[in-house]
């Protein structure tokens, strides 16, 4: 509890959850007093943080300068599992403690990263655009038969990072009639049934990753990894987007070197207008919005359990610990 008796807390992005279809009476009770903000720009932070306890912050990127200069500031909740846009280290030095929310999106995130892959392996987007155009009615057949499906039964799913979501995926895969290879997270990992990356993306036809965003996995699937994986093999990546090399992945789809990507994230979000992603217009690559986790289920969740962590505090405990 903080000197004052009173707990102070701001919500930095509050529009980044949107906050008009949610349920914020938890989170409302959980501290004394609420600064709610649509999205807090950067060079306003330090004066939005200076007589702050806690603060919420989505996408925020809170840095070593912001961390330093919050003389009050004794809880950071990340809205999100993801703690790359915050100085962990930074915060460990000012005495800042760091808590995340674990689980609240994971059955949004397999339904959406589900949707991707069967939209790809069905040619979802090409049949019904056939269809907007005339061609079913121009048919000599009772169907179109111009795109090649491909069932997902009897296919092979390789899936990077094993947490709540990647266990959820392969759950959901195995039902599919799907074999499931899990990869080791480094060369060091000697846990049973993993597989080393290199030997996994050659015999997978669907890669798919849910593993967090650091050093050591940026770019962790480039044109190495790319061109290991088979022609018709389809990635796709509703986690990070700083784990793909864009540029080798545009490259591999429009070389046919791979069958086709879905993809939730990008490395730079939102995405300039003419990010080569967006403008390639190729059939066998999907882009969404980084809205894998937006189902209201999911952000209701998140704002619940962001309230019992600020609760927690409240009550001399650090709840889902970061740092």
């Amino acid at each position: 509890m903080t000197s004052h008796g009173i707990l102070k807390a701001a919500f930095l992005d509050f529009d980044s959850v949107g906050r008009d279809d949610l349920d914020t009476t938890m989170l409302e009770a959980a501290a004394d007093h609420w600064q709610w903000y649509g999205l807090v720009k950067a060079d306003e932070l330090d004066e939005v943080l200076a007589n702050v306890d806690v603060i919420v912050s989505n996408k925020v990127v809170l840095t070593d300068q912001h961390l330093s200069n919050a003389k009050c500031l004794k809880l950071v909740c990340i809205a999100a599992t993801g703690t790359n846009n915050i100085d962990l280290a930074s915060a460990v030095r000012n005495n800042i403690a760091v808590s995340n929310v674990h689980g609240y999106a994971t059955a949004s995130v397999v339904q959406h990263m589900f949707t991707l892959l069967l939209a790809l392996t069905t040619r979802f987007s090409q049949y019904t655009a056939a269809v907007k155009r005339g061609e079913w009615s121009k048919s000599r057949f009772f169907c179109l038969l111009d795109y090649p499906v491909r069932e997902l039964a009897g296919k092979t799913m390789g899936i990077v990072g094993y947490g709540n979501l990647g266990k959820a995926v392969a759950t959901v895969a195995e039902a599919f009639g799907m074999k499931v290879l899990l990869a080791k997270r480094n060369e060091q990992d000697q846990r049973p049934g993993r597989t080393p990356l290199n030997e996994l993306l050659s015999q997978v036809d669907v890669l798919s990753l849910h593993c967090p965003l650091t050093a050591e996995t940026r770019h962790l699937i480039g044109a190495q990894e790319l061109a290991l994986m088979k022609n018709d093999a389809v990635l796709i990546n509703t986690a990070r987007g700083g784990l793909v090399n864009e540029t080798a992945l545009l490259d591999a789809l429009r070389e046919q070197q791979i069958g086709g990507a879905g993809l939730d994230v990008l490395q730079q979000e939102p995405p300039p207008a003419d990010d080569p992603l967006l403008s390639a217009c190729l059939p066998n690559l999907i882009i969404t919005p980084h809205s894998a986790w937006i189902s209201r289920e999911s952000r209701q969740r998140l704002i619940n359990e962001i309230a019992l962590n600020v609760e927690a505090f409240k009550q001399g405990q650090v709840r889902n610990q970061v740092m």
